[in-house]
Parts: structure tokens; C-alpha cells; sequence
């Protein structure tokens, strides 16, 4: 570390310890946005529990986005007790563990989560984390073009055509709720121009294919579709398997058929979002975060009256959404173990699930937790049905390598779909490099 980083990463510890000497229990969060105005919410609310001691009572800290996670890292590496109690995020725990406690949640915590989304705060079998807010994959589609694509003989005729000759099979359009990741190829290439010149938008879907490690987040539920995993219980990579070949080449021919923006290759989650709202795409897979600016009517004036969304498409095995969240969790240098475990456990129970829904967070929850906020919040009704039945979390996702390897595959398959290596060697570079990195 350089003197600079050194004296950085001081400066840091020295502002949050000033902060911390005011509270007993002392939480870093997530700062700006809806997480950390939930997290206000409910800490008022724990605060104000006649049960909880003056010397129990939380205190908030919050440092910028940029850099946070690294930032985090250096100061747990660093044996600070700045804080009790402090974030974490699915694809980082294994980085964070070593300077964290396992935690236990409270009785309730199954009930209001569901074992899937609790799995996203795990870690070999350990719980380190209570997950407060979800991320996952929706497919959002043109109501009305599927409607008039369902009511049109000769639209499927023509759709018969088209899937004949790109899949093999001469196949009928089916609603979105119930595709297949073929279905959802031939309805992309049935509303793209450059397949079907009479199609209403230009683009059948929005692929993100830059090369960046979120969009192999939203790629990888495809291969998981057809059976992929990163390794298996042996700890073997799979990678390389037919499922990852299947679905890295629907990529690519829906790319080379034009069913997705030429440019698609720089893509990532504002640009889909732009060229949806255009009105020139009728379907995309994409963040469940999108749901706000894509059925707003100030931000999608054209589409938002007309767009819907389901959980993604499925395949031989399954359907599956990829999930990951952000938690909070125990700091093994904590100055108040016991205060700050009492808190993380009522932060499992489903008052403050829902307290924490209702100030604007975005939970995954089930059972009478999401039946308590569902008017209120209809928009976390599917998000937690998809999480429960759909989420998934991939082998190795948690561990400490997980961004790397994202980030390895985002590099190695864009060569593929940019044509600037083969399928083969794309996938005998991953495969190797995530050996190396899940070891």
C-alpha cells in the first residue's frame, strides 16, 4: 500500500471512530438512495423499543459509493472497530468472512425471507448477513405487441417461417409468461427488421453485451436455464459445458441476425433502458431495479403504459433468475458484539422487514411478510415470488474471487460475441482462469 493509500485509509478510520465514540452500536451502511433511507427508517424505529438500552441504542455511518467496497475491505483487514456492524453484498462475503462473525437471525427469519434469499447472505454454510435488499433479473415485454402477435394468423405464419430457419423448428409465439429461452429467440427475431422487414419495432431485444461484470450477471441465467453451474460438488469447473455453449451462441446469433442494436456490444444497463423506452424493442431481460424507469410515464412516455414484465424465460432445467443482495453483517472487532446481534436479529424479524419495505427498501420477502406490503409496495410482490421460486445463487458466487470471475467471463465471452476469438477458445480461457481463482 503507498504512503498515500496509507494515510487515506487513516483519515478514514480516524473520521469514523470520531463518529462511532457517540454510539454503542455503531452500523456502516449503504449510503444514498432507497437503502439508506430504509435503513434510517428502522433504525428509528429500534431505537425508540422501550426493551432497547441507552448503551444498545445504533448509530449510522455512511461513506461514499465510490471505492466502498475496497475501502471496506482495507478497514475489516485493518482490525478496525469503527463499526459493529457493516454491509455486504452476495458477491463480496468471501472476501469480508474472514474478518466477520457468523451470525445467528431470529425465528422468524425463514418465514419472512425464504431459504433462497437468505442464501445470499451465506458463506460455506455459514450465515453471515441479514439481506435487506434484492437484485435480480425480470423479462419485461410490449404488451401490445404480443397481444397482436397472438391474434395474427399471418403474423404466424411468418414467426413459423422465421423460427424454421434460424432454430430448426417451425414454432408458434406463446405469451411471455410461458417462453423458453427458444421461444424467446424466435419472438426476438420475429420483431427485428433486419429478420422480418414488416416487424412494428426495430429491434426484437436489447442484449448487454459489454464487457463488464454485471451483464454477466444478467447473461448467466440463461446457460443456468440449461444446467450450468460454475463448478460441481467436487469442485470441478464447468464452465465448459453444453449449457454455456447453447447459450452463449443464442447470443450471438440473435447479435448477428440483428435481432439486438448493432452497438449492443457496449451496451450495459442505461443503454438497454434507453433503447427500450424508445419504443423500438419489444422485450429485454433485465434489472428488477429498471421496473421504476421503465413503467414511469415522465421516463417512458412511449412504452410505459404498454410494458409488463414476468420472471425470465426457461429451459430444460428450469426456470431461474439470478439474485444477489446487500446485507448487514457482524465486524469480528466489534465494541459491542452483544448490542450489535440484537439488533441484526430484529432486523430478521418481519416487523422490520416490512418497516424497512415500506421506507423504500427492496427486501425479498415471503409469506405474511409480503401480504403486509403488498399494497403499499406491489412492486416487491414478484420480486419476492422469483427470488423463492426462481433465485438462484451459482457455486462459488459468494466466494472471495466472485467479482474476478464475473469479470474473466465478461472479458472472454465478449471476445466470443465480437468475434475477436472462437467459442472454444473463449471458453478454455474461463475455464482456466476460473481454476485458478475458485481454488
Amino acid at each position: 500500500m503507498t504512503f498515500r493509500k496509507k494515510m487515506l485509509t487513516a483519515t478514514a478510520l480516524s473520521a469514523l471512530m470520531a463518529t462511532a465514540a457517540q454510539a454503542e452500536v455503531t452500523v456502516l451502511g449503504w449510503p444514498g438512495g432507497p437503502e439508506e433511507e430504509a435503513l434510517r427508517a428502522v433504525t428509528e424505529i429500534y431505537n425508540a423499543k422501550e426493551d432497547v438500552a441507552e448503551d444498545n441504542k445504533v448509530e449510522l455511518l455512511f461513506f461514499s459509493r465510490d471505492g466502498f467496497f475496497d475501502k471496506l475491505q482495507a478497514d475489516l483487514a485493518a482490525g478496525s472497530d469503527a463499526f459493529d456492524v457493516n454491509l455486504l453484498a452476495t458477491y463480496s462475503i468471501g472476501r469480508y468472512a474472514p474478518y466477520m462473525e457468523p451470525i445467528t437471525l431470529s425465528d422468524e427469519a425463514e418465514g419472512v425471507f425464504g431459504d433462497t434469499v437468505l442464501s445470499t447472505m451465506q458463506f460455506e454454510g455459514a450465515q453471515y448477513g441479514v439481506p435487506t435488499d434484492l437484485s435480480m433479473h425480470f423479462l419485461f415485454f410490449r404488451t401490445d405487441l404480443m397481444e397482436e402477435l397472438m391474434g395474427d394468423e399471418d403474423a404466424k405464419a411468418t414467426y413459423a417461417s422465421i423460427s424454421e430457419e434460424y432454430l430448426g423448428t417451425a414454432m408458434e409465439p406463446v405469451a411471455p409468461d410461458e417462453m423458453t429461452w427458444e421461444d424467446f429467440a424466435a419472438t426476438a427475431l420475429y420483431f427485428s427488421r433486419s429478420v422480418n422487414p414488416d416487424s412494428p419495432t426495430r429491434y426484437g431485444t436489447v442484449l448487454q453485451m459489454k464487457n463488464l461484470l454485471f451483464n454477466m450477471m444478467v447473461f448467466q441465467s440463461l446457460p443456468r436455464a440449461y444446467g450450468a453451474d460454475w463448478m460441481d460438488a467436487d469442485g470441478n469447473i464447468t464452465v465448459d459445458s453444453e449449457a454455456y455453449r447453447t447459450a452463449l451462441e443464442m447470443y450471438k446469433m440473435l447479435y448477428d441476425a440483428g435481432a439486438t442494436p448493432t452497438d449492443s456490444l457496449s451496451y450495459e444497463f442505461p443503454e438497454a433502458n434507453a433503447a427500450f423506452t424508445s419504443g423500438q424493442v419489444a422485450m429485454m431481460v433485465q434489472w428488477n431495479g429498471a421496473s421504476g424507469a421503465l413503467t414511469g410515464a415522465e421516463s417512458a412516455p412511449m412504452t410505459a403504459e404498454v410494458t409488463a414484465s414476468v420472471a425470465p424465460p426457461t429451459g430444460p432445467e428450469g426456470r431461474f433468475t439470478h439474485i444477489h443482495g446487500l446485507g448487514l453483517g457482524l465486524n469480528k472487532n466489534a465494541q459491542n458484539p452483544d448490542g450489535a446481534k440484537a439488533f441484526l436479529e430484529w432486523l430478521s424479524t418481519e416487523e422490520a422487514a416490512v418497516a424497512y419495505a415500506t421506507a423504500g427498501g427492496a427486501p425479498g420477502l415471503t409469506g405474511t411478510a409480503i401480504e403486509a406490503v403488498a399494497e403499499a409496495r406491489p412492486d416487491l410482490v414478484p420480486l419476492g415470488e422469483f427470488a423463492s421460486n426462481y433465485g438462484y445463487v451459482m457455486n462459488g458466487a459468494t466466494g472471495a474471487n466472485a467479482l474476478s470471475i464475473y469479470e474473466l467471463q465478461a472479458q472472454e465471452f465478449t471476445g466470443y460475441w465480437g468475434d475477436t476469438q472462437s467459442l472454444d477458445e473463449a471458453l478454455s480461457a474461463a475455464e482456466a482462469g476460473m481454476t485458478d481463482l475458485l481454488k
